[in-house]
């Protein structure tokens, strides 16, 4: 399946039973109503998927039973995120050979390698597969920034097709823009930051709180590609309370404790995390439920895609 890289990307959750087996009726559910809500495709064994503590086999098993489960197709990708290159070689060559349709590559972990060793990883690892490869520039969380100037020298790489946006720095959108225009797409990864970089022309995002919101992640992005940004915004607005739940080092727990309010995950974590218990779990119920109750209507806006796609607007 081609990969467009652009519209809405959840990184899905991983749900768990209370043994610590991974939970794949309530992945199914989580599965189809992003399906259901309109999303783009999905990224499994991401940091919000729980990937540092997920087997390379779990997650093979998570990408086979997503292909069995869709009820609509969209694109797999699965995330890279090794300590090693020759693991990262592996895992990416046992994603292509179980059907993913495209990789999420982050910079190697626990090493803080520099921008030749990090360039020279990345390029390692797209030599072994012949997917597409979307870049995880997140240096506020993994302390390697993908800088333009290691942009340029990926830009010969034709597999190299798209950028999570995390660094947190809005202006990266239209410096990206300005030294490729359209060569990258660029997907944001930071739910708060989401309608800006939206506005500055990034082309998707991959989110976390989609997972328990799918519908109003949707109608944001629909409405501003469109061009309905007050519309967007009202939404947006009433969203950014929960978004923020993502730029939280338990981001995990609390997006799994709001999906698991809408019935589309459960609470458990896999050790070292733990449950949210106490004072803690009150204050995040408090925002969730808040936002439950004034959910807004969403607007009709299936007339307007239409129009923007016949234009081409």
């Amino acid at each position: 399946m081609i990969v467009n890289w652009q519209g809405i990307y959840p990184a899905l959750l991983t749900p768990f039973n209370a043994n610590n087996s991974i939970d794949f009726d309530m992945f199914k559910k989580n599965l189809n109503a992003q399906l259901n809500a309109g999303i783009d495709g999905i990224v499994i064994g991401g940091s919000l998927g729980e990937a540092s503590t997920l087997l390379n086999s779990e997650k093979l098993e998570l990408l086979q039973i997503s292909k069995q489960a869709m009820n609509r197709p969209v694109p797999i990708i699965i995330n890279i995120a090794e300590q090693s290159t020759k693991c990262a070689i592996e895992a990416a060559q046992d994603a292509e050979k179980n059907g993913a349709d495209g990789l999420m590559l982050l910079p190697p972990m626990r090493y803080k390698a520099d921008g030749i060793e990090t360039v020279t990883y990345f390029k390692s690892v797209v030599k072994a597969t012949s997917l597409p490869i979307i870049i995880y520039n997140n240096p506020y969380d993994y302390k390697i920034e993908v800088t333009l100037s290691m942009f340029e020298e990926l830009a010969d790489v034709p597999s190299i097709q798209a950028v999570k946006e995390s660094t947190r720095d809005v202006t990266n959108i239209t410096r990206m823009k300005n030294l490729f225009g359209n060569r990258f797409k660029i997907l944001c990864g930071v739910d708060t930051l989401a309608f800006e970089e939206l506005a500055l022309g990034a082309d998707g995002w991959v989110g976390g709180l989609v997972d328990a919101f799918p519908a109003e992640t949707v109608a944001i992005y629909q409405l501003m590609k469109t061009g309905n940004y007050d519309e967007a915004l009202a939404i947006y607005r009433w969203f950014f309370p929960l978004l923020e739940l993502d730029i939280h080092p338990k981001f995990v727990q609390y997006i799994k404790l709001a999906a698991a309010q809408n019935g589309l995950s459960s609470e458990y974590v896999r050790p070292p995390r733990l449950r949210l218990a106490g004072t803690e779990k009150e204050l995040i119920l408090k925002i969730i439920n808040e936002g439950m109750s004034t959910r807004p209507k969403l607007p009709d806006y299936s007339h307007l895609i239409k129009l923007h796609n016949v234009e081409g607007v």
